[in-house]
């Protein structure tokens, strides 16, 4: 009876030191390379990944590639994804999608530094932008209000969605019942710390009201959307939804002009920010165009040199153009291999 007492302990005891050696493990996975999931695993995309080389690895055709891109709807552009971003490899019946490979196999897969193939390059029509309606911009002469919020049902300061507000109708504005309205704020004016010439003023959306109510001095809305925190004082504008979908658009060439602020106002700018650029329609700027980030260095050749030359412009991202205005435009950045600071230069790409 005291051996298989003994027995017992030694068996627990090598449990609990497994647990302890296996699990460790797992994490270091999951924070690496990949989680498996109930439904499929999840992989993290490695330098020179593309959704054409991940669907040929593992679903054994890169054909399938638009299936892998409609199940991560977190991917806006499938011509556009970056180390660190993760996939959702699906286990599907309904579909040709089968991952049949071993999470080892996930782990230990090799780095391919394949390019986009160029049909598929011809296949990608339009750039997705979930959240365009609420992508601000930066006018010259700014927009004149419809109205103004002066308060919120029950006193709240900040209104949220489904919220009850009160609006006082501009100059000449007569609101009607079911017209929808979008929620702004302006920063501005803005000027070129260089030049000191104009820049414009920012608009700042912050949701979306829907008239309920006439009254004779001022009328009744619903928020129905609300993309930051909706505050007293904030204006409005006539709704104008935008469709998601961008067409890709090839770039003007010759564009050399720079990044004025984040949509935020970051001083430092990464992946996935919304910024302004100071080129827009004036300068031939479509929304659907990818405009390269770069920097550019002087430095004396030698050390008799009395003056520095400009060295090769060196490009460490890129942005696509979401709308636009007459001289600027609002942008989505799409990488960038290092921080980005308000200033940064942008370019036409260069032809490879």
């Amino acid at each position: 009876m005291r051996n298989i007492s003994n027995n017992k302990k030694i068996f627990t005891f090598i449990c609990i030191l497994t647990t302890l050696i296996i699990v460790p493990i797992c994490y270091a996975q999951e924070d690496s390379q990949s989680i498996e999931n109930e439904v499929g695993f999840y992989y993290t995309v490695k330098k020179g990944d593309t959704l054409w080389d991940v669907s040929n690895r593992f679903a054994d055709s890169p054909f399938l590639w638009p299936d892998l891109w409609k199940d991560n709807q977190h991917i806006l552009n499938p011509h556009l994804i970056y180390p660190g971003n993760r996939l959702l490899l699906f286990k599907k019946k309904d579909t040709d999608i089968i991952i049949d490979k071993k999470v080892e196999e996930i782990v230990a897969a090799p780095q391919l530094a394949l390019p986009q193939p160029q049909e598929i390059k011809e296949e990608i029509k339009s750039y997705k932008c979930f959240s365009i309606d609420k992508v601000g911009f930066i006018r010259k002469e700014p927009v004149i209000p419809s109205g103004s919020l002066f308060k919120v049902k029950d006193d709240k300061e900040l209104a949220s969605t489904g919220d009850l507000v009160y609006i006082r109708p501009g100059k000449n504005i007569t609101f009607i019942p079911g017209a929808r309205y979008t929620v702004f704020r302006m920063f501005g004016p803005l000027v070129d710390e260089k030049t000191k010439a104009l820049i414009g003023t920012q608009h700042y959306l912050t949701g979306v009201v829907e008239i309920k109510k006439i009254e004779p001095l001022y009328a009744i809305a619903e928020i129905i959307k609300t993309y930051r925190a909706i505050a007293i004082s904030d204006q409005l504008m006539p709704y104008e939804p935008k469709s998601p979908e961008i067409p890709i658009t090839e770039c003007e060439k010759g564009i050399d002009g720079a990044i004025i602020s984040a949509e935020e106002k970051r001083e430092i700018i990464g992946d996935n920010t919304v910024v302004f650029i100071n080129k827009g329609i004036n300068d031939g700027i479509k929304p659907g165009q990818s405009y390269s980030i770069y920097y550019q260095e002087k430095q004396k050749i030698s050390p008799d040199s009395k003056k520095e030359m400009y060295l090769a412009p060196v490009d460490f991202g890129s942005l696509i153009v979401l709308q636009t205005e007459q001289t600027t435009s609002s942008a989505l950045i799409t990488r960038s291999d290092k921080d980005i600071n308000p200033g940064a230069k942008i370019r036409s790409p260069v032809e490879q």
